[in-house]
Order: C-alpha cells, then sequence, then structure tokens
C-alpha cells in the first residue's frame, strides 16, 4: 500500500510477521504533514494487526535518514492553529510509536535533523550506520524541540539533551549517539545494519507477541500523560514559528536549498 503525498511517500510491507513502515521525500526525507500523519496511520495500523510482530521504521535511499520538519510547510504557517496543527504531527507519531503493542526498531542509514532525532529516540530499539550523525536544530530556527523533547530526554538523558538543545548547531556523532543510548548499535557499513536488523527482527518474530507487548509496557510507563502533553509542547512551537526571528531563518535555509 502507497499514499502518495506531495511527492513524497509512506508504504508499508508485511513479510514474515515483520511490518516495514517505509517513508520518502525528496528533500532530504523531510517531513510535510501529511507524511506525519500517514506514519501515524501507519503504526496504529501495523500495531493493530494480528499478523504483524514487529515493525521496522525507516526511509528511503542511502543518505539522509530525515531532514525534521518540512522548511516549505513551516513558512507557509500564519497563525498560531496552523503552527499547532503542523507540530502535532510529530506528537501524533511519537505518541503513535508509544501506544504500538509492537516492538519498533529504527533503521537510521544517514543523518537525523531536529524531529527526526524524536522519531529515532521514540523507537524502542535504534540500528545505525556511521554516517547517522545528528543534531537538534530547533534554536537556530528561533524554536526549540518541545515536542521530541520527551522522547530524547526519556532515551538519552537530561543532561545530553540539554546539551544537544543549546548547542544546536553542532553534530554529534553516530557513536556519540550510541554513548547515550539513543541508538543501540552502529555499524560501518549499510550492509552491516541490514544484518544486524534482519538478525533481530528474524529472533522477534519467533518470541511471544503477548510477552513483547507486556515489556512494551514497562518500557514506556510514566509517559501516560504524553496525550496531552506533547500537543501543549507543539501550541509552543506553533507559536515560536510565527516570530520574525523564526521567518527569517526559515526563508534563509529554504533560499538555500
Amino acid at each position: 500500500m502507497i499514499q502518495e503525498i506531495l511527492s513524497g511517500y509512506v508504504k508499508s510491507e508485511l513479510h514474515n510477521g515483520v511490518t516495514t513502515i517505509e517513508f520518502f521525500h525528496p528533500q532530504g526525507n523531510s517531513l510535510p504533514l501529511k507524511i506525519l500523519d500517514e506514519l501515524a496511520q501507519a503504526i496504529h495500523r501495523a500495531g493493530n494487526d494480528d499478523e504483524t510482530k514487529l515493525v521496522i521504521l525507516r526511509s528511503a535511499g542511502d543518505k539522509a535518514f530525515c531532514a525534521g520538519a518540512s522548511f516549505d510547510e513551516l513558512a507557509l504557517i500564519q497563525t498560531p492553529e496552523q503552527g499547532l496543527q503542523f507540530f502535532s504531527g510529530f506528537a501524533h507519531v511519537i505518541n503513535a510509536i508509544r501506544i504500538c503493542p509492537k516492538f519498533i526498531i529504527a533503521r537510521v542509514q544517514g543523518k537525523c535533523v531536529g524531529g527526526a532525532v524524536g522519531l529515532v529516540a521514540a523507537s524502542d530499539y535504534a540500528i545505525a550506520t556511521e554516517d547517522a550523525e545528528i543534531r537538534l536544530s530547533e534554536l537556530t530556527i528561533g524554536i526549540g524541540p518541545f515536542v521530541v523533547g520527551p522522547a530524547v530526554e526519556r532515551r538519552i538523558g537530561t543532561s545530553a539533551f540539554s546539551h544537544m538543545a543549546i548547542d544546536a548547531s553542532m553534530w554529534r556523532s553516530a557513536q556519540w549517539a550510541r554513548g547515550k543510548g539513543l541508538f543501540a548499535e552502529v555499524h560501518l557499513t549499510t550492509e552491516g545494519m541490514d544484518e544486524a536488523i534482519e538478525r533481530l527482527a528474524n529472533s522477534l518474530a519467533r518470541s511471544s507477541t503477548e510477552a513483547m507487548e507486556e515489556m512494551k509496557k514497562i518500557f514506556w510507563k510514566g509517559t501516560e500523560n504524553w496525550d496531552r502533553l506533547l500537543i501543549e509542547r507543539a501550541g509552543i512551537s506553533g507559536k515560536l514559528i510565527l516570530s520574525p526571528l523564526a521567518k527569517k531563518a526559515i526563508e534563509k535555509i529554504r533560499a538555500k536549498t
């Protein structure tokens, strides 16, 4: 099943108990709202599918995993309500991952920027390549990592999260991310990453679905308020993105692409 979204897509494929959800956008696999909405829906469907035992989340191509929010859509936001709607897209994906009763493995083949770091942090297990540098770039455009912050902080701790959020222009290496717990494994090559994912997926596909569901409930204990919290955070970003500073920063970035 493929949903054409602007010039990108989200597609899901089930094979031997493993549902792979892939997203693509020509601008570095960036995320417009329609792709965010389709990702959330695809995760919900996989979670409710009796044939699915686990989920692999990946992006297309061999370069960037995800460039984060679509700057074209950020430039179109004119009201706080529109801002809330857009940033709620990230909230919906993170919450879909959180409540999905199946483990979600993130395949991270390249750079992760902004909201992409949140998607990886929300996943239950992430396997990456050495090229998978990360950056929380939100402050450079006049906002902050408000929506993805709870997921990132939960995964790597308050100290590392605050360092990333404050020095928003600095890239952190894949090995740094592994040391902080964002990535479970880092491989030198894409082939090595995919072999590791296949090994883990095959093992989990033979494991108890009921046991994995109960484990996931334990892993996510204490996040029951995220349905409300992440939407509140989306509202903060939705207002800040309207500032002259943010508008100027977005147009500057768009002019370079």
